[in-house]
């Protein structure tokens, strides 16, 4: 007997300004299609403009190139969390044999913490994740996938560099989504991108991760490496999320029983609710 799928904890819809394609409704179906126990709604709320690079621009989506500004910054629109949470209820009415939770994703949230800290004290949400999406660069920011002028390795750096300026910050999320976020945009004419060779990187920011009772996510985007999870439970981490990061229904739950397997190898097993994280004490 094939053992349940973990909960999907990290889901885009039609609530996410850069979706095109995003439903919550039919991701709640694919969810049941799925057998998953439940998932999280963790809409966008990015708080950084990004300044785009004048030739990037013309190749930008559409959905892109309207919400940017004269001076080329691209300024992500506030989430409409009325709307959102309307829309939540309505698929807790229509599906109720899915556990479904509201949730937020936080892009640098510790450079912003007015904005972030009213956010989520004037709403009560379930799941919130923080993530690091761009990089500073003089007065402005870039988004990782815009910055590959920059050596491969040097981005990676970067990133996990600030990833741990957000982990020891006091910025109010539970999860740290997408730890490897860096090779997403890993330029494919470089030699492949080896986690051994950011290992004292990624174990500094673990560690701190660990020492504050946070989550790891296993982001099932681009397949996580192992010994990433490897070294979170050498570290001390003592829970794992799993998040598909879909941002159209099909991807709900992608790669989930892989990602199960290896997060088991590396000694993290279900919780005692098929809700819960996965923890090293099972």
């Amino acid at each position: 007997m094939l053992r349940p799928l973990p909960p999907d904890g990290h889901v885009h819809t039609e609530w996410s300004w850069d979706t095109v394609t995003g439903s919550m409704v039919r991701s709640c179906e694919r969810a049941l299609e799925l057998g998953l126990p439940s998932l999280a709604f963790t809409e966008h709320a990015d708080l950084t403009p990004w300044l785009i690079p004048e030739p990037i621009r013309p190749h930008l989506p559409e959905h892109f190139r309207v919400r940017l500004r004269p001076d080329g910054v691209l300024e992500p629109p506030d989430l409409d969390v009325d709307g959102y949470l309307a829309g939540v209820q309505e698929c807790r009415e229509r599906f109720p044999d899915l556990r479904i939770l509201s949730g937020v994703e936080l892009s640098e949230p510790h450079w912003h913490r007015d904005r972030a800290d009213a956010l989520l004290a004037a709403h009560d949400f379930e799941r919130v994740l923080g993530s690091v999406h761009s990089l500073p660069d003089g007065e402005h920011h870039h988004e990782l996938s815009v910055i590959s002028q920059r050596p491969a390795a040097d981005v990676m750096r970067a990133y996990l560099a600030e990833a741990l300026e957000l982990v020891e910050s006091t910025a109010d999320f539970a999860v740290l989504a997408h730890i490897d976020y860096g090779v997403r945009s890993w330029p494919a004419e470089q030699p492949p991108f080896a986690a051994g060779d950011f290992e004292e990187e990624f174990r500094t920011v673990l560690r701190a991760l660990a020492d504050s009772g946070r989550v790891l996510e296993v982001n099932t985007k681009v397949p996580l490496a192992r010994e990433i999870v490897r070294w979170w439970f050498e570290v001390g981490g003592e829970a794992v999320a799993f998040g598909s990061d879909a941002h159209e229904p099909g991807l709900v739950g992608h790669a989930f029983a892989d990602a199960a397997a290896l997060v088991e190898s590396c000694g993290f097993h279900p919780g005692r609710t098929p809700h819960d994280f996965w923890s090293r004490r099972g």
